[in-house]
């Protein structure tokens, strides 16, 4: 029995190296993945083969970054995917070698395969152990089990690297939005916790064409938030254009963000440009609106895009006993959903604002 899993694992091993197609056998044959198992590719790079749609990637050289790249953490959030998909592949394959160490996850499988943002609950609202809370008479569902083993999984890479050495820990977790954008591309910078934002990695951002950066001003229980708080790593979730089905994003769109993220991991010249505040756009959270009724509406058009702006004392929002205005000139709306639970964020307004 032994001899015979071993043989199943080398087969999977040459299947991965020949073809790069963990995403793909993850999705469809998870099974092959139950069971944690590694190689090295041309002696230079250790593959660790973690679970189904988590996989890092370990250069046998000295290395001082360690770049976690989670993507479909929404599972219709497809051009993330796509361009994780597609750096895996080129890694398994030869085509490019990494020189960072550099860890991978594609989180909500389930949800991909039925092109929903998730099977029974958001995800990213269940980070910094918030998976843990149960509601009255709640079960624990996938989403959770997963959120708890991605949390696990950076948990083990951050930490699993060489303490004699001085390193930095990046992580990106890349998403797509519900609807359009004024800009297409933006990052949410979380919350700090006192520490100062970090202009170098707003210059990495812009190297993507992410040149809009929204300032979170509190703990949440985001996947990025996570890395901050838990690993003083830099992390962002980075918005890249709008949600479109597999295979009908443009991917021209996405050149800048895959070479500048390529780059990163294989230590190549990432030629960025001298900070300067002209070239972004920053703003600043100033309401968190959450629903707190059945009856929660949105005041604005249905496809009014992200960072769409409203004159001050603008209803932006009401529900039974409680309306919620602009207070601000300019104001502007960034994630609006009335269809979230009772209780979660239906809506973000920011200012501008600098840093």
């Amino acid at each position: 029995m032994q001899t015979q899993f071993n043989t199943s694992i080398q087969n999977t091993i040459q299947t991965l190296k020949q073809q790069g197609n963990f995403l793909v056998l993850s999705r469809t044959q998870a099974s092959l993945f139950s069971t944690p198992f590694d190689f090295t590719i041309n002696e230079h790079t250790q593959v660790n083969v973690l679970a189904e749609g988590i996989i890092s990637f370990e250069p046998i050289a000295d290395s001082d970054k360690d770049i976690v790249l989670s993507c479909g953490v929404h599972g219709n959030e497809t051009a993330p995917i796509e361009i994780c998909d597609d750096l895996v592949k080129a890694i398994l394959t030869c085509k490019i070698v990494v020189k960072q160490r550099t860890l991978f996850l594609f989180g909500n499988l389930p949800a991909m395969d039925i092109a929903e943002r998730f099977i029974e609950e958001n995800m990213n609202r269940l980070f910094s152990g918030e998976h843990k809370n149960l509601a009255a008479g709640q079960q624990i569902n996938a989403e959770r089990r997963r959120a708890k083993q991605l949390e696990d999984a950076v948990k083990d890479f951050y930490l699993g690297a060489s303490p004699q050495q001085v390193r930095s820990r990046f992580h990106y977790d890349l998403h797509t939005a519900i609807r359009a954008s004024k800009n297409d591309k933006f990052a949410v910078y979380p919350f700090q916790n006192g520490k100062p934002w970090d202009k170098y990695q707003l210059q990495i951002l812009l190297a993507c064409g992410v040149n809009t950066i929204l300032l979170s001003g509190s703990a949440t229980t985001t996947f990025s938030y996570y890395s901050v708080t838990e690993f003083n790593a830099q992390a962002f979730t980075v918005e890249l254009g709008k949600v479109m089905p597999f295979g009908q994003n443009n991917m021209d769109n996405f050149s800048e963000v895959v070479t500048t993220l390529t780059a990163l991991i294989c230590a190549t010249e990432l030629n960025l440009k001298p900070y300067c505040a002209e070239d972004f756009l920053i703003y600043e959270v100033n309401q968190v609106i959450n629903k707190q009724q059945a009856d929660f509406a949105l005041n604005f058009a249905e496809d009014a895009p992200n960072f769409s702006d409203f004159a001050k004392d603008h209803l932006l929002a009401y529900e039974s006993g409680c309306e919620y205005r602009a207070q601000f000139e300019g104001e502007a709306i960034v994630f609006p959903n009335a269809d979230v639970e009772i209780g979660q964020r239906a809506l973000l307004t920011v200012i501008p604002t600098e840093i």
